[in-house]
């Protein structure tokens, strides 16, 4: 491969890349102003708690699914709460979908729609048939910020405000950047054809995959689904199964929670198993549609 090839390859990655970290920011920024009203209002109102978190998981960053973790290990929300937060959850994915428009850009509502009454129905399941009787604490002190990068910073109108959009949209672009070079140069190398025939031919395969690639605890994830997506990789199908699987690093603050160890795996089971089944579903439609 030439170095003319690999520059090419990496100044189409960063004219990608630089669109969503201004995106990004702007909404970060915009979000940090009305995030506690959001968390505390999920929490009280706890009869309806799965239908709102699955409406709060719609919210494109990693920060919501972290927070109803935090909020789940304090037994402030219901484990349906929890699971319909981590379905609706997209990570970033929305915002790498919106900053490539195409004629895929429509499809952006089908999505969140799926996974917002996904998250609902299997969360309201979960809590009504499974979790009846599970019992909830009230907050009996003020809610700490959550933050997805660091949860030990000092919470100050500057870094809630600032500072913090300002370093979660950096690692956000670093993410879609590296994303974006390496798949350039894996089709450059490949080559297009070639590379387009491999996942055509694996295409059946393709939910189960995307729904493996989502386990990845990691905004990173939810950026290689989307890019696939937009590259026309990977189907519809497959998108809804990765992004119903991916929560971003709320996962990550289950496990490393020794106390909720039991119920980490059964969320992780749930969700898989949700992932799996619709993706395939919207799959099938898709298949047989076209």
């Amino acid at each position: 491969m030439s170095w003319s090839t690999v520059l090419d390859c990496f100044l189409d990655a960063l004219k990608d890349s630089a669109l969503v970290l201004a995106f990004v920011f702007l909404f970060h920024l915009l979000l940090s102003f009305i995030e506690d009203k959001l968390t505390h209002f999920l929490v009280k109102n706890k009869k309806v708690s799965p239908l709102l978190g699955s409406i709060f998981g719609i919210i494109p960053q990693c920060g919501t699914s972290v927070i109803a973790s935090d909020l789940y290990i304090k037994k402030y929300i219901s484990i349906g709460t929890l699971i319909a937060v981590f379905l609706s959850c997209s990570d970033e994915a929305l915002i790498v979908l919106l900053t490539h428009p195409s004629e895929k850009t429509w499809l952006i509502l089908p999505l969140i729609a799926s996974k917002l009454v996904i998250g609902f129905a299997v969360g309201i399941l979960v809590d009504k048939v499974f979790f009846r009787k599970e019992k909830l604490e009230e907050p009996v002190e003020e809610l700490h910020d959550v933050s997805c990068t660091d949860h030990h910073h000092e919470n100050t109108k500057l870094h809630k405000q600032l500072w913090h959009p300002l370093i979660h949209s950096l690692e956000i672009f670093a993410y879609v950047l590296i994303i974006n070079m390496a798949l350039n140069l894996l089709i450059a190398g490949v080559g297009k054809e070639n590379f387009s025939n491999f996942l055509e031919s694996s295409k059946y395969f393709s939910p189960l995959f995307a729904a493996l690639i989502g386990l990845i605890p990691n905004c990173a994830s939810s950026v290689l689904i989307s890019e696939l997506f937009i590259a026309g990789n990977i189907p519809f199908g497959a998108l809804l199964s990765g992004l119903l699987m991916n929560a971003g690093l709320g996962m990550m603050i289950l496990i490393k929670n020794k106390n909720v160890l039991k119920s980490t795996l059964l969320i992780l089971a749930i969700c898989f198993l949700t992932s799996i089944v619709f993706g395939y579903l919207a799959s099938i439609i898709e298949w047989c549609v076209y």
